[in-house]
């Protein structure tokens, strides 16, 4: 395989879906973007079900070293979690990051195929993991106070993030976001 061919079509994928849904694209846009033929997707991916399994597990790798580098730079939990909204903030503010393709293709799963809804799956179980991580050192060390356990307080904070992106998106007011993060953040603290 030309990982080279390979590669440009995931990054156009990817920024099909982004934009447009799992539904929002076809191979034949795709052979626009990068300049080939459909059949040459073919060759690299089968179906368009191979081609989004294989963008949701890059996705999710990428996000599993970003996650680890972002600890392992930042000492504190309530400074992981910033950062980590920060991310989706400038991703609302200035489009310096894609739009989340997991968030993107979570509103989806129930048209996904089979396949392609278990990666989400594995996408938003990874993420929840680091997070329930993050915040269970930061409730340990009395960094961090919150009810419940580290396991909710994660999926409601991802949930927050998620919702906050798409609110901004929704109203085209990238104030919005921070809007909504801030004060969870802030009741977080201990």
């Amino acid at each position: 395989m030309d990982t080279n061919t390979a590669d440009q079509i995931l990054a156009c994928a990817r920024e099909l879906v982004v934009n447009g849904g799992y539904n929002g694209f076809s191979y034949a846009d795709i052979a626009v973007v990068v300049g080939i033929r459909k059949a040459s997707i073919h060759h690299h991916f089968p179906s368009k079900v191979d081609l989004m399994v294989e963008l949701v597990r890059r996705y999710r790798a990428d996000l599993q070293a970003g996650l680890a580098a972002m600890e392992a730079s930042e000492p504190t939990a309530i400074g992981a979690l910033e950062r980590y909204a920060g991310t989706w903030e400038a991703c609302i503010a200035d489009g310096s990051v894609p739009f989340c393709v997991g968030a993107m293709l979570a509103s989806e799963l129930p048209a996904l195929p089979p396949e392609l809804a278990a990666e989400v799956r594995a996408h938003f179980r990874v993420l929840s993991d680091w997070l329930a991580g993050v915040i269970a050192r930061g409730l340990a060390s009395g960094e961090l106070a919150m009810p419940g356990d580290a396991r909710t307080s994660a999926e409601a904070f991802m949930a927050t993030v998620h919702g906050a992106m798409l609110s901004a998106r929704a109203y085209g007011t990238p104030e919005t976001f921070g809007l909504i993060v801030t004060p969870m953040l802030q009741r977080m603290r201990a």
